[in-house]
């Protein structure tokens, strides 16, 4: 039930401040940290989703009873107090997929990676098949072919794979092209690439839910997004319209200018993402070192 016992208890927490001693104050102080970085995560995605409307909403209700419990309004506090758990499980069946998103955007946070690298490490592609990958998405560009590849990272794509057709062969500009050519059986939907082989063809793709999205996009292009704010994927996306190639990573999408910045971001998100897990790595051992 409702209570405002919290505020007195928020209020006195406080105090606690003037009596810990240097080791607690410093942890008090990083677990107010922590909680912050979370809250402002948290905000951040809910702007940009329907959980922004939930969260105005329960403001309102928690404003309402706030006025119920000071002027003792009686009934109100008593009707908010008896539908306030069934309101709650409703909530959570209705916006399961936002809550859902809101986690995995959560999990994906960068601090995140560094502290807790990935146990599955991802298969990394080699810098050869980055070339022809680049090769043949600018090759498609000029002819106006459209084309979505996804480069599976840490975050395996398995449920998406399964959507395909496979194809499990080695990567090269020819087989790319032939496989998104127009009118052939292939060419709708998504290339999957892990490490040095491509996957599958065909496959389906996520939809991004992300309101601010230019209405100029495709389909082609929000599925781009989708996949890219589901999973830590690099997509590669040629427009049939403009013939231009862009990369998509973290739900942002660019346009790349020619091969040589197409290459040069490809290879610091691939091969980056090494160095990044050594710096958590390093981090890890560093705190291990305190603690003996």
């Amino acid at each position: 039930m409702f209570r405002l016992d919290f505020i007195e208890n928020f209020t006195n927490s406080f105090n606690i401040f003037t009596v810990l001693q240097p080791v607690e104050l410093i942890l008090a102080i990083i677990e107010i940290l922590i909680i912050a970085f979370v809250v402002n995560i948290v905000i951040t995605w809910m702007k940009n989703t329907r959980a922004w409307l939930l969260f105005r909403g329960i403001v309102i209700i928690g404003l309402l009873l706030l006025l119920s419990v000071i002027f003792h309004f009686e009934v109100i506090k008593y009707i908010i107090q008896n539908l306030s758990y069934i309101a709650m499980i409703a909530l959570i069946i209705i916006f399961q997929e936002d809550i859902r998103t809101g986690l995995e955007h959560l999990g994906r946070q960068s601090i995140l990676t560094k502290l807790i690298p990935d146990i599955r490490l991802a298969k990394q592609t080699s810098k050869d098949n980055i070339q022809e990958l680049v090769e043949a998405s600018f090759s498609m560009g000029k002819v106006r072919t459209g084309a979505l590849i996804v480069i599976e990272q840490n975050i395996s794509l398995e449920e998406y794979e399964r959507t395909g057709i496979n194809i499990d062969g080695d990567i090269s500009k020819q087989l790319l092209i032939n496989i998104f050519e127009k009118n052939t059986p292939l060419h709708d939907g998504a290339v999957l690439i892990v490490g040095n082989v491509v996957k599958a063809a065909t496959c389906y793709l996520p939809i991004s839910r992300n309101q601010n999205i230019s209405k100029a996009l495709g389909t082609r292009h929000r599925a781009a997004l989708g996949i890219s704010e589901v999973s830590d994927s690099i997509v590669i996306v040629v427009s049939e319209e403009t013939g231009n190639v862009s990369l998509c990573i973290n739900g942002q999408l660019e346009v790349m200018k020619d091969e040589k910045q197409m290459t040069k971001n490809l290879m610091n998100f691939i091969y980056g993402s090494e160095e990044k897990k050594q710096v958590g790595n390093d981090i890890i051992g560093t705190v291990r070192g305190w603690l003996k």
